[in-house]
């Protein structure tokens, strides 16, 4: 648990509650995480699931490991401690959005198992959708889309996940789909149908 160094300080209570800002929205705050290697399609299926509820008329937002990282995190390496502390910030944005009524996507590698419970303890297990992307390290080197694991494979990477540094699949996801042979639009369907499913989002007529 990271120590707090604050002191002095009270927490207020708002006059609004989680229940009236979703239903303003229409719709229940809830944070799907998806985990994988590089280039499993992480942020390619958030933003695609994203697009799709707001094209349905729902708030969605996608809180993106590299975007995070120009900005918020910006202050924040690759040691196994720093992924630690990126993990935990994210899960307390993440607890901010859901709180206020937004399904939102956070796509991290997020390579251990220990700091993706910590942010499902954040978060709370049932407003937490743990999305496991597990195409095999072959297909995601051979993807490569920011040529990252052939600067790995070339010593200029060091500590890259899935070469030099240990991914930990997770044990029990809500969902499991291999990009492999998933499109982003299928993928982003049986996700959004997840959604419906635990009344989330309303479900569409047929």
């Amino acid at each position: 648990m990271t120590e707090s160094k604050a002191t002095n300080i009270t927490w207020h209570e708002g006059r609004v509650g989680r229940a009236e800002r979703e239903a303003i929205v229409g719709q229940k705050g809830v944070l799907i995480w998806f985990t994988g290697l590089s280039a499993s399609g992480k942020s390619t299926i958030a933003f695609t699931v994203e697009h799709a509820l707001v094209e349905r008329g729902q708030l969605a937002y996608t809180i993106d490991g590299d975007n995070i990282r120009h900005g918020l995190n910006k202050n924040l390496g690759f040691s196994a401690e720093d992924r630690t502390e990126n993990i935990r910030r994210i899960a307390e944005v993440g607890k901010l959005f859901v709180d206020a009524g937004v399904i939102t996507c956070a796509a991290f590698i997020s390579p251990y198992v220990a700091d993706r419970q910590a942010a499902r303890d954040v978060i709370g297990p049932k407003d937490f959708i743990e999305v496991y992307l597990n195409p095999s390290l072959a297909v995601c080197e051979e993807r490569d889309p920011k040529g990252l694991y052939k600067k790995a494979r070339a010593g200029e990477i060091p500590g890259f996940t899935g070469i030099d540094d240990p991914y930990e699949p997770p044990t029990d996801p809500q969902l499991t789909i291999d990009t492999a042979t998933v499109t982003p639009q299928a993928a982003a369907a049986i996700i959004i149908g997840l959604l419906e499913e635990r009344g989330n989002v309303p479900a569409r007529s047929t």
